[in-house]
Formats: structure tokens, C-alpha cells, sequence
């Protein structure tokens, strides 16, 4: 994983890569299961084609997801996953996303 700039810590670097409201819906959705393109679309409700398309490519180019193409005839079917590394990176975020729970949703 190659990343823009230094660091001061380690949350500085871990903030660099999660940057932006759409990539943490990103990793959310796609620790549920594998995801096509318009999958991940309708599920994340409010992003644009474009930034959705962005930040997976930022994420794949990071080690974050996967995309796995495969072809059914003439149609090419493209799916995202998560590597090892956003998995572990999910799991990272979870007690991020419990205390969100617990203080903002009640």
C-alpha cells in the first residue's frame, strides 16, 4: 500500500486511507458479501456513480478491495471484495462504529 505524504501516527495514516463519508459505506457493505458495481450503488443511497467508482479504485490501488472480473458469454461481470487488509481494516473500525451506536443513534 503506497500512500500521499508522512504521518505523524498511525490514526493520521489509518484517516488517510478511510478519508470521506463514502469509503467507510464502502467497507461496510462490502464486509457483508462480494458486490457488484450497481450492488454497492443501490446500496449506498446519495453516491454518485463517479465517486463510488473513484473511491474503489483509490481502495483497490490501496489493498483495500478487489476486483475480480469474470465474462458470461460476451458479458463481463466485475465484482469487489475486500482483501485480507480491508477485512482487517473493518474489523479496526468497529468499535469506531459501536460507539456511534451507542452516543449518537439512541
Amino acid at each position: 500500500m503506497t500512500r500521499r505524504g508522512t504521518y505523524v501516527c498511525g490514526i493520521d495514516a489509518a484517516i488517510d486511507v478511510v478519508g470521506g463519508k463514502w469509503k467507510v459505506l464502502i467497507l461496510w457493505a462490502l464486509a457483508q458479501q462480494p458486490c457488484r458495481f450497481g450492488e454497492l450503488r443501490r446500496g449506498i443511497p446519495g453516491v454518485t456513480e463517479k465517486v463510488l467508482a473513484s473511491h474503489l479504485r483509490e481502495l483497490e490501488a490501496d489493498g483495500i478491495v478487489c476486483r475480480e472480473e469474470s465474462y458470461e458469454g460476451a458479458v463481463r461481470r466485475v465484482t469487489y471484495a475486500l482483501t485480507p487488509l480491508g477485512s482487517s481494516l473493518n474489523e479496526a473500525l468497529a468499535p469506531l462504529g459501536a460507539w456511534g451506536r451507542e452516543n449518537l443513534l439512541s
